[in-house]
């Protein structure tokens, strides 16, 4: 049934129970489609019949629909004619893991970050009315995106609506981790709370046995069931918020949906329709664990067992060792996260500490302004973040870490390039904005060992500092450089003569690498391992830059903003003969794909670095 869907005129003619046969077929789909490709899994398979609901209710792309996040769209992509290109998803050149404009005109507006949904799909509402357009737009927001204070002032301002708008809230009781805090108590009483349910009931079997008119009559009290709830569920926030709340509502249940769907659909303000969904539905052992089946690699769909490939221990987990050891020495450090403590490392710190460890949702600038207030009182607070995410903190870096110099200290995983995820989550702006804030200290190992070293420096400074460190595999080589981090002081590796190669983090193994290759030319390149992007070791680069003839600064993040424009500035202060090669990502958003491919794309491996250098040189 499924390659008959083409679009959504192919799915409004199905009967219920072709429906139910069908959102089987797409389940079994996502499902062989994830275990080959990898990507997210769970999440989309609990929003199959609540995607299916929506393309038969509303007539997209006209109507517009904006999902939060955007890494549950997959069976949206497959109703909206890319179920062939599915196979592609998040691979190099193949469809992005999430909703893209470029990519069709169903997907109204790019996401990839949490909690944005509202206010973009209110802004797209705003500019129907103002154009005088009729169409519906409908935002498609989970409850863990709920979390995050961006949800709240859409809200705010959705409550000011004279027209129709839609939010659709998601509820499966997850973000990536389990939900946390008042919001989730108070969603978790809405989907539990007995008295309403048993009324509803009730009422509807008492008025049916009412001779002639009862089934008029439950007809008339279901369209004014609002009314009833209102009285009966308790808190009713999203009424009180003047936002009419309809729900819960089955999300596994097509006509349910529609029902519900329909109902707002007609209504000329804001709308909430409260959706009950199973994270990982259908599927025995994602539903059993969707935290481990929210972001998969290959895997036997048979089994769910993951398809295991030789790698040796991450650098998340190698943050997470560190971390517990400097912790069970010094009781004033805790540890922070904005729902992730799987995904960060801290795990292992919430089960051995867990009155020292605060999980704040998907709220990352309370993260960042909640650890400067536990700074400001003797606490010694770490918030473990990906990159991509510690943007939407900056306000609070500038304003309410830094501005008082306050000593917490940002393990910034993810830095540098994460791959399938793509633009959004690509962490390649880090260095760039953390470096121009006045009293950070950024820091970035060469290896695993070294990680552990920078962790314990950062816990010693009085002020604060990030440790950026890449996804995936920690190097484990250059194991027999261990000298002591000085702050501000880089590390020299290897002494030689014309070439100097300054690299930090994850480029100083590829910089090794470019050092060998060197030698076939007859080259003994120096190597020096920068360790700090901010401040840098100005008498290294001095020295090095009298002593060469070409510098080269080796980075994982955009060039513009980036240790190497400053590196480069203060070799030729020191040498105006010096010729400077800044190795680094574009000034623009790096698409998805395989790391080893988008760093050949983007001329950062070892042979492209090579090629540059030998042609610099034989320029001279």
């Amino acid at each position: 049934m499924l390659e008959r869907i083409n679009g959504p005129g192919d799915l409004k003619s199905l009967r219920y129970k072709e429906l139910e046969t069908l959102a089987g077929e797409i389940r079994e789909y996502i499902i062989n489609t994830t275990a080959v490709t990898g990507g997210h899994l769970a999440s989309n398979l609990g929003v199959v019949e609540l995607t299916m609901a929506l393309f038969r209710v509303f007539d997209p792309p006209r109507d517009r629909i904006v999902w939060d996040v955007g890494h549950q769209a997959y069976t949206h992509k497959i109703l909206s004619g890319r179920r062939d290109a599915l196979k592609t998803i998040r691979q190099t050149g193949g469809l992005s893991g999430f909703p893209k404009t470029t990519e069709s005109p169903f997907d109204a507006f790019d996401t990839g970050h949490s909690s944005t949904s509202i206010s973009a799909a209110l802004g797209i509402a705003q500019a129907r009315d103002l154009k005088g357009e009729d169409y519906s737009v409908i935002s498609v927001i989970g409850d863990g995106a709920m979390t995050g204070g961006m949800a709240f002032e859409g809200l705010n301002n959705a409550s000011r609506m004279k027209k129709n708008f839609i939010v659709v809230l998601n509820d499966n009781n997850m973000s990536i981790s389990k939900n946390v805090g008042g919001l989730s108590n108070y969603l978790n009483g809405i989907r539990t709370y007995k008295g309403y349910t048993t009324l509803k009931k009730n009422v509807e079997t008492g008025l049916r046995n009412v001779p002639v008119v009862g089934d008029k009559l439950v007809t008339e009290v279901k369209r004014a069931k609002d009314s009833i709830k209102q009285m009966i569920v308790p808190g009713m926030m999203f009424e009180d918020m003047g936002i009419t709340y309809l729900g819960p509502v089955d999300g596994h249940d097509i006509k349910a949906l529609e029902r519900a769907l329909r109902q707002a659909k007609k209504l000329d303000h804001a709308v909430i329709v409260h959706v009950i969904t199973k994270k990982g539905k259908g599927y025995g052992p994602a539903e059993e664990n969707p935290e481990n089946f929210h972001g998969v690699d290959s895997f036997n769909p048979e089994t769910g067992e993951r398809i295991k490939t030789s790698r040796g221990r991450s650098y998340s987990s190698c943050f997470s060792e560190a971390l517990l050891e400097l912790a069970d020495d010094d009781s004033r450090i805790v540890a922070v996260t904005a729902a992730m403590p799987d995904g960060t490392g801290l795990k292992a710190f919430s089960e051995k500490y867990p009155e020292r460890f605060f999980d704040v949702g998907i709220a990352e600038a309370h993260a960042v302004t909640s650890a400067a207030g536990m700074a400001s009182n003797g606490l010694k607070p770490v918030v473990a973040i990906y990159s991509s995410f510690l943007q939407r903190g900056f306000d609070q870096l500038v304003h309410d870490v830094c501005l008082q110099n306050l000593p917490v200290v940002f393990a910034v995983d993810r830095a540098g390039l994460v791959g399938s995820d793509g633009e959004t989550h690509q962490g390649i702006f880090d260095i760039s904005f953390l470096s121009e804030i006045p009293n950070m200290t950024v820091m970035a190992p060469k290896n695993a060992a070294e990680l552990k070293k920078m962790l314990k420096t950062a816990f010693s400074l009085s002020s604060p500092c990030a440790i950026r460190y890449p996804r995936g595999t920690a190097y484990e080589g250059l194991g027999e450089f261990d000298s002591d981090i000085v702050p501000g002081k880089s590390e020299l590796l290897y002494k030689g003569n014309r070439v100097v190669l300054f690299a930090l983090g994850s480029m100083v193994s590829t910089a090794e690498h470019v050092r060998e290759k060197l030698k076939i030319d007859g080259i003994n390149a120096t190597l020096i391992n920068a360790r700090f992007a901010k401040p840098l070791d100005e008498e290294m680069i001095r020295t090095a830059a009298f002593e060469h003839e070409l510098f080269v600064t080796l980075e994982e993040n955009v060039l513009r903003g980036g240790m190497g424009i400053m590196a480069g500035c203060i070799a030729r202060e020191a040498n105006e003969h010096i010729r400077v090669l800044n190795i680094a990502l574009p000034d623009s958003y790096i698409e998805h794909g395989d790391v080893d491919t988008l760093r050949k794309m983007l001329s950062i491996d070892s042979e492209s670095i090579l090629e540059k250098i030998r042609n610099c040189l034989n320029e001279g």
